[in-house]
């Protein structure tokens, strides 16, 4: 591979990447009605390139930010 093509690999993963991440660490930081529930969105947030868009389209919003996880 040359280096124009590996610096288009990366600039088209690196934002699924970052997403993936955000969305896992939001999954994880937020509580859900069981644990259960948590345990499917932070699966579903770490599926590469689409479980992120899946997480916060459809589950970011069922979940809210817990008062002891939030920061002060």
């Amino acid at each position: 591979m040359d280096l124009h093509t590996i610096k288009i690999v990366l600039i088209l993963t690196i934002p699924f990447f970052v997403g993936t991440i955000w969305a896992v660490v939001n999954a994880v930081q937020k509580e859900f009605a069981t644990m259960g529930q948590k345990a499917l969105w932070v699966i579903v947030a770490g599926i590469p390139f689409i479980g992120f868009i899946i997480y916060f389209l459809l589950g970011a919003r069922k979940g809210h930010i817990s008062k002891e996880s939030a920061v002060e």
